[in-house]
C-alpha cells in the first residue's frame, strides 16, 4: 500500500453491511410512496369538491318556483229559476200516478167570477157559474175535451199523444196550421197549447212532463220574481208546485199579440183541472 492508498482508507468509512443497505433502501421506498400519495392526494379533494358542488347545483335547480297564479274564474251562466221550476214539475209528473176519475173537472176564474166544467171521457159535459147561482147544469150537447180551441181532439188523441218536448211542439202546430193559424201567430199558439197540455187537458203524467219542459224551453218564458213559476210571454203567468207537478194558477187565455186576455176590470184568466168521481150537489 502506498501513501495514496494509505491515505484514503483513512478518510473513506467502512462499505456498509447488507442489514444498512436493506434498512436505507426500504426507508427510500417509503419516501417514494409517500411522495405520491401526496400528489394523489389534492386530486381526490379537488374530485370530492366538483362531487359537492354538483349535489348542490342539482338541489338548487330542483327547487321549485313560486306557485303558478290560479286561471281566471270561468263565467258561470245562471240557470233561470223559473225554468228550474218548470224542470222539477216535470220531474214531479213523470213520478205521478196516473189520474182517475169519472169527470174532467177544470176552473177557470177571472176577477171575482168563477165558472167550472165537469167533462166525462163521452164529452158530455156540466156547468156551474155566477150566473145561476152556483147550481150544476147539465149542457144538452156534448163537447169534446180540446186543446187551444181544437175540437177535434178526443181523450184517446190526447193518451196518445208523444212524450217528448219536440215532438210535442210539432204536434200542436201542425194542428194549428191545418185549422188556420197564421204564421206570425204560431209561436204564441204551441205556448198556449203546452200550457193546455200541463193545467186544462187530462194528459197523462209522460205527456205532461214533456209538456212543462217545452215551456222551460221557451225563450220567451222567464222566472217570476217569487220564484213559484213562469212569465210567459206578453206577460201571462204559469204558476206550478215543483213538488207536486201541479199547476196552481195559468193565465191560458191569450191574445193574438200573446198577451193574457182580461176581463173590464183587466183581471186576468186562471185556470186549473183534476180528475173527480162527483158532481157537487
Amino acid at each position: 500500500m502506498n501513501d495514496l492508498e494509505t491515505l484514503r482508507g483513512a478518510l473513506l468509512p467502512d462499505e456498509p453491511t447488507q442489514d444498512v443497505v436493506d434498512r436505507s433502501r426500504h426507508r427510500l421506498q417509503n419516501r417514494m410512496l409517500g411522495g405520491r400519495r401526496k400528489r394523489v392526494l389534492p386530486l381526490a379533494i379537488g374530485t370530492g369538491l366538483a362531487a359537492a358542488a354538483a349535489a348542490v347545483a342539482a338541489v338548487v335547480t330542483t327547487v321549485p318556483g313560486p306557485p303558478a297564479p290560479p286561471p281566471p274564474p270561468q263565467a258561470v251562466v245562471p240557470v233561470d229559476p223559473g225554468r228550474q221550476v218548470l224542470l222539477a214539475a216535470a220531474t214531479a209528473a213523470e213520478r205521478a200516478q196516473v189520474g182517475t176519475g169519472k169527470y174532467w173537472h177544470t176552473t177557470t176564474k177571472v176577477g171575482k167570477a168563477t165558472w167550472e166544467y165537469w167533462t166525462t171521457t163521452d164529452g158530455q159535459e156540466w156547468y156551474r157559474d155566477e150566473n145561476n147561482h152556483r147550481k150544476i147544469m147539465l149542457l144538452p150537447q156534448a163537447r169534446p175535451i180540446r186543446i187551444n180551441g181544437d175540437d177535434d181532439v178526443t181523450l184517446s188523441t190526447i193518451l196518445a199523444l208523444p212524450p217528448d218536448p219536440a215532438a210535442l211542439r210539432n204536434w200542436l202546430s201542425e194542428g194549428l196550421t191545418r185549422h188556420g193559424t197564421p204564421a206570425h201567430e204560431l209561436d204564441i199558439a204551441v205556448l198556449e197549447g203546452l200550457i193546455d197540455l200541463v193545467s186544462t187537458v187530462p194528459a197523462p203524467p209522460a205527456v205532461r212532463a214533456a209538456a212543462f219542459r217545452a215551456v222551460a224551453e221557451d225563450p220567451g218564458v222567464t222566472g217570476l220574481p217569487d220564484g213559484k213559476g213562469v212569465r210567459l210571454p206578453g206577460g201571462g203567468r204559469l204558476v206550478v208546485d215543483p213538488a207536486t207537478g201541479q199547476v196552481d194558477s195559468s193565465s191560458v187565455f191569450l191574445d193574438r199579440d200573446g198577451k193574457p186576455a182580461t176581463n173590464g176590470n183587466g183581471d186576468t184568466f186562471a185556470v186549473s183541472g183534476e180528475w173527480t168521481d162527483d158532481l157537487p150537489k
